[in-house]
Protein backbone atom coordinates (compact mmCIF):
# COMPACT_ATOMS: atom_id res chain seq x y z
CA UNK A 1 0.00 0.00 0.00
CA UNK A 2 1.46 3.03 -0.75
CA UNK A 3 1.86 6.11 1.18
CA UNK A 4 -0.64 8.51 0.01
CA UNK A 5 -3.49 5.45 0.18
CA UNK A 6 -2.49 5.13 3.63
CA UNK A 7 -3.14 8.98 4.50
CA UNK A 8 -6.63 8.69 2.54
CA UNK A 9 -7.33 5.51 4.65
CA UNK A 10 -5.79 7.44 8.29
CA UNK A 11 -8.23 10.31 7.26
CA UNK A 12 -10.98 8.81 6.36
CA UNK A 13 -10.78 6.67 10.09
CA UNK A 14 -9.99 10.20 11.63
CA UNK A 15 -13.61 11.26 10.50
CA UNK A 16 -15.58 8.11 11.64
CA UNK A 17 -13.50 8.20 14.92
CA UNK A 18 -14.32 11.84 15.46
CA UNK A 19 -18.55 10.88 14.49
CA UNK A 20 -18.20 8.42 17.13
CA UNK A 21 -16.89 10.73 19.76
CA UNK A 22 -19.24 13.30 18.82
CA UNK A 23 -21.87 11.15 19.54
CA UNK A 24 -20.82 9.39 22.16
CA UNK A 25 -20.18 12.84 23.78
CA UNK A 26 -23.87 14.10 23.08
CA UNK A 27 -25.35 11.05 24.47
CA UNK A 28 -23.49 11.55 27.67
CA UNK A 29 -24.23 15.09 27.51
CA UNK A 30 -27.55 14.46 27.27
CA UNK A 31 -27.76 12.17 30.25
CA UNK A 32 -25.44 14.60 32.73
CA UNK A 33 -24.12 18.04 30.92
CA UNK A 34 -21.89 19.18 28.11
CA UNK A 35 -19.19 20.20 30.74
CA UNK A 36 -18.82 16.80 32.25
CA UNK A 37 -19.15 14.79 29.19
CA UNK A 38 -16.02 17.24 27.92
CA UNK A 39 -14.04 16.49 31.44
CA UNK A 40 -14.50 12.83 30.94
CA UNK A 41 -13.64 12.56 26.99
CA UNK A 42 -10.72 14.67 27.99
CA UNK A 43 -9.71 12.64 31.62
CA UNK A 44 -10.01 9.37 29.40
CA UNK A 45 -7.72 10.78 26.51
CA UNK A 46 -5.31 12.05 28.83
CA UNK A 47 -5.43 8.73 30.31
CA UNK A 48 -5.02 7.05 26.86
CA UNK A 49 -1.86 9.46 26.43
CA UNK A 50 -0.62 9.17 29.76
CA UNK A 51 -0.21 5.20 28.80
CA UNK A 52 0.98 5.53 25.39
CA UNK A 53 3.72 7.76 26.48
CA UNK A 54 4.82 5.41 28.98
CA UNK A 55 5.16 1.87 26.90
CA UNK A 56 6.73 3.72 24.17
CA UNK A 57 9.47 5.10 26.51
CA UNK A 58 10.01 1.84 27.90
CA UNK A 59 10.39 0.40 24.64
CA UNK A 60 13.27 3.07 23.44
CA UNK A 61 16.75 3.25 25.10
CA UNK A 62 16.99 6.66 26.51
CA UNK A 63 19.79 8.96 24.82
CA UNK A 64 21.64 12.30 26.23
CA UNK A 65 19.65 14.67 23.70
CA UNK A 66 16.43 13.08 24.41
CA UNK A 67 15.77 16.90 26.90
CA UNK A 68 16.58 18.55 24.11
CA UNK A 69 13.67 18.02 21.83
CA UNK A 70 10.83 18.59 24.12
CA UNK A 71 7.89 20.86 23.19
CA UNK A 72 7.70 24.19 25.34
CA UNK A 73 4.97 23.95 28.08
CA UNK A 74 2.44 26.47 25.92
CA UNK A 75 2.12 23.56 23.13
CA UNK A 76 0.37 21.39 25.21
CA UNK A 77 -2.46 24.57 25.73
CA UNK A 78 -4.15 23.01 22.60
CA UNK A 79 -6.28 21.09 24.70
CA UNK A 80 -8.52 23.60 26.16
CA UNK A 81 -9.65 24.82 22.07
CA UNK A 82 -10.48 20.53 22.14
CA UNK A 83 -12.36 21.09 25.67
CA UNK A 84 -14.18 23.48 23.91
CA UNK A 85 -15.13 21.52 21.13
CA UNK A 86 -16.27 19.01 22.86
CA UNK A 87 -18.36 21.24 25.00
CA UNK A 88 -20.30 22.87 22.25
CA UNK A 89 -20.90 19.87 19.98
CA UNK A 90 -22.26 17.92 22.44
CA UNK A 91 -24.95 20.68 23.11
CA UNK A 92 -25.38 20.99 19.40
CA UNK A 93 -25.97 17.69 18.60
CA UNK A 94 -28.95 17.71 21.12
CA UNK A 95 -30.09 21.02 19.46
CA UNK A 96 -32.05 21.16 16.00
CA UNK A 97 -29.11 20.19 14.06
CA UNK A 98 -28.75 16.80 15.62
CA UNK A 99 -25.57 14.63 14.39
CA UNK A 100 -25.11 15.60 10.85
CA UNK A 101 -25.79 18.74 10.96
CA UNK A 102 -22.97 19.66 13.55
CA UNK A 103 -20.85 17.30 11.82
CA UNK A 104 -21.86 19.19 8.63
CA UNK A 105 -20.48 22.58 9.95
CA UNK A 106 -17.74 21.24 11.93
CA UNK A 107 -16.73 19.63 8.56
CA UNK A 108 -17.39 23.49 7.02
CA UNK A 109 -15.67 25.43 9.68
CA UNK A 110 -12.32 22.94 9.67
CA UNK A 111 -12.11 23.66 5.20
CA UNK A 112 -12.43 27.68 5.65
CA UNK A 113 -10.19 27.48 8.61
CA UNK A 114 -7.86 25.02 6.43
CA UNK A 115 -8.03 28.02 3.57
CA UNK A 116 -7.39 30.78 5.66
CA UNK A 117 -4.27 29.59 7.30
CA UNK A 118 -3.02 28.24 3.95
CA UNK A 119 -3.47 32.16 2.88
CA UNK A 120 -2.05 33.81 6.63
CA UNK A 121 1.02 31.28 7.09
CA UNK A 122 -0.81 30.57 10.49
CA UNK A 123 0.78 27.17 12.71
CA UNK A 124 3.62 27.50 10.90
CA UNK A 125 2.94 26.46 7.36
CA UNK A 126 4.08 27.93 4.20
CA UNK A 127 2.25 30.54 2.79
CA UNK A 128 -0.34 29.83 -0.62
CA UNK A 129 -2.73 31.59 -2.56
CA UNK A 130 -6.27 30.98 -2.56
CA UNK A 131 -7.04 29.38 -5.67
CA UNK A 132 -10.52 29.05 -7.36
CA UNK A 133 -10.30 25.58 -6.95
CA UNK A 134 -10.37 26.11 -2.87
CA UNK A 135 -13.05 28.34 -3.16
CA UNK A 136 -15.06 25.95 -4.78
CA UNK A 137 -14.13 22.95 -2.50
CA UNK A 138 -15.39 25.74 0.27
CA UNK A 139 -18.36 26.21 -1.23
CA UNK A 140 -19.69 22.77 -1.91
CA UNK A 141 -18.81 21.53 1.39
CA UNK A 142 -20.97 24.91 2.77
CA UNK A 143 -23.71 23.75 -0.05
CA UNK A 144 -23.73 20.36 1.50
CA UNK A 145 -24.00 21.49 4.77
CA UNK A 146 -27.05 23.86 4.15
CA UNK A 147 -28.99 21.06 2.47
CA UNK A 148 -28.11 18.57 5.35
CA UNK A 149 -28.93 21.16 8.09
CA UNK A 150 -32.37 22.73 6.08
CA UNK A 151 -33.01 19.30 4.62
CA UNK A 152 -33.52 17.60 8.13
CA UNK A 153 -35.88 20.32 9.34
Amino acid sequence: MTGRAVDWLLALAGGVLLTLMTLSNAVLARYTDAVYASWAAHGLGALVALILVVVVRRGRPKTPGDDAGRAPLWYYLGGIPGAFVVIVSAVAVNSELALAGTIALMLTGQVVFGIVSDRLGLLRIPRRRITAMDLLVAGCVLAGSVLIVLGGA
